[in-house]
C-alpha cells in the first residue's frame, strides 16, 4: 500500500505547473504607445511606419483582450492599404476587423461604420458594385447622425453612377440635397455629383451653373480637396465644347494638386493637360506625367511588399511561439504518460483479481448504455425532424401572417396543407433548400416596421454548389436562429454576413435583441451544434444581456 501512495503522489506532483504572468503590469496600465506613434506617422504621411505601429499596437491589445483596440488597429490598417491601392489586402484586413467590433454597443458604432465605408470603397474600386452598395448600406445602418448618413448615401449614389444607373443615383442625390444646408461642404459635394450625373444621363443638359455654385463655396471656404473635384467635372464638360476653358481649369487643378502633394490628382491633371495643350507643352507634360507615374507605382509596389512582409513576420512569430508551446506541452505529456504508466502498473499489481471482476461489470454496463444510447439517438433524430420540418414551419407561417395581415385565405390554406403533407411522412425530407428558398426563408422573418434584415454575401459564397446535406443542415441552423430571434430576442435589426475564402465558409449572425445573462439553449439551439458537427463544421455563440445575440458558423465545402 505504501508503494501505491508513493506512485499516486508522484503522479499528482507531475501534473502541477506553476503559472507565470508574462504581461508587464506597468505596460498593461499605460496607454498603448504604438497606437499613438502610428497616428504621428500618419500625420507625417508615412504609411509604412504607421501600418507597422498599428500592427504592433494590435498585438498589445490582443494580450489585453481589448477587442475594440484590436478592431481599431485592423480598421486603420485596412484604410492604409486602401489608400495605397492594395485592395485585396485591404478587404481581408477590414473583414478581419469586423470580428472584433461589438455591433450591439453604440460606443463601437463610429468605428463599425467607418470600417464598412472602407469596405464599400474597396469594392467600388474593384468594380464589385453590388457588394459595395451592401457595405454602404451597413455603414448607413450604424450611423447615429444625419451628416454621416448623407456622406455614405453620397458614396452609394456614386456607385450607381459608375454602374451607369443614373436614375437611381439622381434619386439619392436629390433626397440628400433636401436635407442639407446650402452653405456646407457636403451640400457642395452633392450638388456637383448631382449636376455631373444629370449631364452624363443627358449630354444636352447644361450643368455649369451648379458646378460654379459648388466651386464658389469651395473657394470661399478654402476647401482645396473639394476644388479638385469641381475642376475635374468642369474640365470633362468643357473638353469637347470649350477646350480653351477646359485648359484653364486643368492648369488650376494641377496647381492645387501640387499644393496638396497628391500624386494621384497630379497624374489625373497631367493626363488632361496632355490632351488639351499644344504639342510642344503637351510633350513636357507627358514627360512629367511619365516620371511621376513611374515614381508613384514604384513607391506603392515597395509599400505593398513591406506591408506583406510585416504581416508575414507577425504570423511567423506567432507560429514559432505556438510551435514552442506545443513542443513544451508534448514533452510534459510524455513525462506524464511515463508516471501514469508507473501508477497504473502499481494499481494492477495491487488490484489483482479484483480488477478482472470490475472490468467485467463495466463492460456489461457499457453494452447496456450503448443500447440505451442507440434508442435515444433514434428518438432524437425523429424529434429533430419534427422540430425542423413542422414546428419551425408553423412558426414561419405565423410570422408571415403577422407581417402580411392581408394574406389571402387560399394562400394560408396552401401553406397549412404543405405542413400537413410534411407531417404525414416525417421520415422523408421534402423541404427545398436552394438559394432562392434560403432568401425567402430569411425574409419571411423580417418586416418593414418590426425587424430590419441585412444580408451580405449570399450570392458570393456559391450556395447552390454545396451538397444537399450541407445546404439542409445550414438552412435549418439559420432557420432556428431566426425563429429564436423572433420568439425571444425582441430584436429590431438582424445582420447576416456570409464570406468564402477558398473552400472555407463563414456565416456571422448578429441581432440587437435583449441577449441573455447566461446562454442556456433549449432543444432547437442545442441541435444546431449537432447539425454543424454532422457536416464537419462548428457554431459558436456570444450572448450578453442587453447586448444582443451573436452566432458564427464555420464549415468547409471541399
Amino acid at each position: 500500500m505504501r508503494i501505491l501512495y508513493f506512485l499516486l503522489f508522484v503522479l499528482i506532483v507531475s501534473c502541477t505547473k506553476t503559472k507565470e504572468n508574462n504581461i508587464n503590469e506597468t505596460e498593461k496600465k499605460a496607454d498603448n504607445p504604438y497606437y499613438e506613434k502610428a497616428w504621428l506617422y500618419l500625420d507625417q504621411k508615412n504609411p509604412v511606419n504607421a501600418f507597422q505601429n498599428f500592427n504592433k499596437a494590435k498585438e498589445i491589445y490582443l494580450k489585453r483582450n481589448d477587442s475594440l483596440g484590436v478592431g481599431k488597429c485592423l480598421m486603420n490598417m485596412g484604410i492604409i492599404l486602401t489608400d495605397q491601392g492594395d485592395y485585396f489586402g485591404a478587404q481581408e484586413t477590414s473583414l478581419e476587423a469586423t470580428k472584433y467590433f461589438k455591433e450591439n454597443n453604440e460606443k463601437n458604432y463610429s468605428y463599425i461604420r467607418a470600417n464598412y465605408n472602407n469596405l464599400g470603397i474597396i469594392n467600388r474600386n474593384l468594380q464589385n458594385y453590388i457588394k459595395a452598395i451592401d457595405f454602404y448600406d451597413l455603414a448607413i445602418s450604424f450611423s447615429l447622425n444625419d451628416l454621416d448618413r448623407q456622406v455614405y448615401l453620397n458614396n452609394k449614389a456614386n456607385v450607381f453612377r459608375e454602374n451607369k444607373e443614373y436614375a437611381e443615383a439622381l434619386k439619392i442625390y436629390s433626397n440628400v440635397l433636401k436635407s442639407l444646408k446650402e452653405n456646407s461642404k457636403e451640400y457642395s459635394r452633392t450638388l456637383s455629383n448631382f449636376a455631373y450625373t444629370q449631364w452624363l444621363q443627358n449630354p444636352n443638359k447644361d450643368p455649369i451653373s451648379n458646378f460654379n455654385k459648388a466651386l464658389d463655396f469651395r473657394l470661399q471656404e478654402k476647401d482645396q480637396w473639394g476644388q479638385i473635384g469641381s475642376y475635374r467635372y468642369i474640365i470633362d464638360y468643357y473638353t469637347q465644347k470649350k477646350p480653351d476653358s477646359a485648359l484653364i481649369y486643368a492648369t488650376k487643378m494641377y496647381g492645387v494638386a501640387k499644393t496638396l502633394r497628391s500624386p494621384d490628382d497630379q497624374i489625373e491633371a497631367l493626363q488632361k493637360l496632355i490632351v488639351l495643350e499644344n504639342p510642344e507643352k503637351s510633350k513636357q507634360y507627358f514627360l512629367t506625367y511619365q516620371k511621376l507615374n513611374d515614381s508613384l507605382q514604384t513607391a506603392r509596389s515597395k509599400a505593398k511588399n513591406q506591408f506583406a512582409l510585416i504581416r508575414y513576420e507577425t504570423e511567423k512569430n506567432k507560429a514559432n511561439f505556438q510551435k514552442a508551446q506545443a513542443d513544451n506541452v508534448k514533452k510534459q505529456n510524455q513525462i506524464l504518460k511515463q508516471y501514469a504508466g508507473l501508477g497504473i502498473l502499481g494499481l494492477i499489481l495491487i488490484g489483482g483479481g479484483a480488477g478482472s471482476v470490475i472490468w467485467y461489470r463495466r463492460r456489461r454496463k457499457r453494452l447496456e448504455k450503448e443500447k440505451e444510447l442507440e434508442i435515444k439517438n433514434t428518438e432524437l433524430r425523429y424529434s429533430k425532424k419534427v422540430h425542423d420540418k413542422v414546428a419551425n414551419k408553423v412558426y414561419r407561417v405565423m410570422s408571415e401572417v403577422e407581417n402580411i395581415p392581408e394574406m389571402k385565405k387560399e394562400v394560408l390554406l396552401d401553406k397549412l396543407e404543405n405542413i400537413y403533407e410534411i407531417s404525414r411522412d416525417i421520415s422523408y425530407d421534402h423541404e427545398p433548400t436552394d438559394e432562392k428558398h434560403l432568401v425567402e426563408m430569411l425574409e419571411s422573418y423580417s418586416s418593414q416596421d418590426d425587424v430590419q434584415l441585412v444580408k451580405v454575401g449570399i450570392q458570393e459564397i456559391g450556395w447552390d454548389t454545396f451538397s444537399k446535406d450541407t445546404q439542409s443542415e445550414v438552412f435549418n441552423v439559420l432557420q432556428e436562429l431566426m425563429t429564436n430571434m423572433k420568439k425571444h430576442s425582441k430584436a429590431t435589426r438582424v445582420v447576416i454576413i456570409m464570406s468564402r475564402i477558398n473552400e472555407e465558409i463563414t456565416i456571422r449572425y448578429t441581432d440587437n435583441g435583449v441577449g441573455c445573462d447566461k446562454l442556456s439553449p433549449k432543444n432547437g439551439i442545442k441541435n444546431t451544434g449537432n447539425r454543424m458537427e454532422s457536416i464537419g463544421g462548428t457554431i459558436n455563440f456570444d450572448a450578453v444581456s442587453g447586448e444582443g445575440f451573436k452566432a458564427e458558423l464555420k464549415f468547409s465545402v471541399q
